[in-house]
């Protein structure tokens, strides 16, 4: 299936055109438009991979989409490039957390460079090397789904598996993975609970957490992200969607070093 770009931008423009076109032709990639107002962008969100937001004069009035883009971009199946002069880039940082940006772009640049780049952000190598070296935690209390999230994560991630947020504060007492995938919603230690935990002792405070949730409406996705994690994945997301995203926040990762 195609990867989709989502261009945000306050209207046309040469630029902007030229833009989407090197990617059709360059990248072979889908590409939606979409102005920086709240509501065309939860319409269009879901159905894009990249999130390509151009800066222009809008930015100075357009705080809930930007709040809206950070939220959507914090997951780590999504991928946002941020282009601008140096003072848009600044604007835009002072909505977005450098978290959720995979990449920085300042103008003037190469378009069918940058298209090409675009291209090879889509590209997720799920059986090589350096992900095979990750080390994952998974946390949930839910057997069926833990088992089924191990058979899919296995191939691709060195894995350990516990279904208590007590099992799971015990391990990383003494072992330090890679990234943890913790259920939010668990009994007696739920997620929030030992997310806490592990933030508030020095030896844990840096590995990072990406929440499992079932719960899809926007309360529970802006509880979840006002604790700050990496991001969040839904539990009904498909098999590949799941690794490609593990693999993406790995990638992430690795640029920000």
């Amino acid at each position: 299936m195609k990867k989709s770009v989502l261009i945000i931008s306050d209207g046309g423009g040469f630029m902007v055109e030229a833009l989407a076109n090197n990617i059709i032709k360059t990248a072979g990639l889908n590409v939606i438009k979409a102005n920086p107002e709240l509501e065309e962008l939860r319409s269009k969100s879901d159905a894009a991979d990249i999130f390509l937001l151009y800066g222009g004069d809008y930015l100075h009035d357009a705080e809930d989409a930007l709040a809206y883009i950070d939220s959507v971009c914090s997951t780590p199946d999504k991928i946002l490039i941020i282009v601008g002069y140096e003072k848009e880039l600044e604007e835009i940082s002072r909505y977005i957390s450098a978290e959720a940006i995979s990449r920085k772009v300042p103008r003037p640049f190469n378009l069918l460079k940058f298209a090409e780049d675009i291209g090879a952000l889509t590209v997720t190598d799920s059986g090589s090397e350096p992900a095979m070296s990750k080390h994952i935690l998974l946390v949930d209390d839910d057997e069926s789904y833990l088992q089924m999230l191990k058979s899919w994560l296995s191939p691709h991630f060195n894995l350990t598996v516990v279904n208590s947020g007590m099992q799971a504060i015990t391990y990383i007492a003494k072992n330090t993975p890679d990234l943890i995938l913790l259920d939010y919603d668990m009994p007696i230690t739920p997620g929030p609970q030992v997310f806490e935990m592990l933030k508030s002792e020095p030896a844990s405070a840096q590995i990072p957490v990406i929440f499992l949730t079932g719960r899809t409406d926007r309360d529970s996705v802006e509880r979840v992200m006002r604790l700050k994690p990496e991001g969040y994945l839904l539990k009904s997301m498909k098999n590949q969607d799941i690794i490609d995203a593990v693999n993406r926040f790995f990638i992430k990762q690795e640029r920000r070093k």
